[in-house]
């Protein structure tokens, strides 16, 4: 098994201003990120910069297509259900678990650490799920009751029975 990239074994501060200025700097000029990292005290050589920016660039254009798609999904079907939250968290919740899998055999000692951080984000995800899906029932609901009551102030102002029905029904169709 390859040893870890001396990259990910930076401290938090150091690997965020790296990742920036690879984004700013449109992930070239390695030698001079190279020289940067050296100045804060890590030696790091320009072709592990190279591999980590690649890699790094590639993740970058997987969200980018991805967070594209999920915007054209939405545009196109709307969601008005939460369905793309759930198919989010589905998909998160998947990634995760290939993640899990591939850690425990390929670096117990990262899965150990990770394991916890993965469980805590699982547990959020299912009640954000559970939280939407809550809101959503009280937001149909509190609908129901508004166009219930203007339904009742339609008729007393002599309207017919047909146009407060009409009036109901787009009342409800906005939930």
């Amino acid at each position: 098994m390859p040893s870890r990239s001396k990259i990910t074994k930076l401290p938090d501060v150091i690997k965020r201003e790296l990742d920036k200025r690879l984004i700013t700097g449109s992930f070239s000029d390695y030698r001079k990120l190279s020289d940067w990292l050296q100045e804060q005290g890590f030696e790091i050589s320009k072709s592990a910069i190279n591999r980590y920016g690649q890699a790094f660039e590639d993740r970058l254009a997987a969200i980018k297509v991805a967070s594209e798609q999920a915007r054209a999904v939405s545009e196109a079907v709307g969601d008005n259900e939460g369905v793309m939250n759930d198919a989010l968290i589905s998909l998160v919740q998947e990634k995760a678990f290939d993640v899990l899998v591939n850690l425990q055999t390929e670096d117990p000692v990262a899965f150990a650490k990770i394991f916890p951080k993965m469980g805590i984000m699982v547990a959020k995800l299912s009640k954000a799920s559970v939280d939407q899906k809550k809101w959503m029932s009280e937001a149909k609901s509190k609908a129901k009751d508004a166009a219930e009551e203007v339904v009742k102030a339609v008729k007393k102002s002599g309207m017919s029975e047909k146009t407060a029905e009409e009036i109901r029904k787009k009342i409800l169709g906005i939930v």
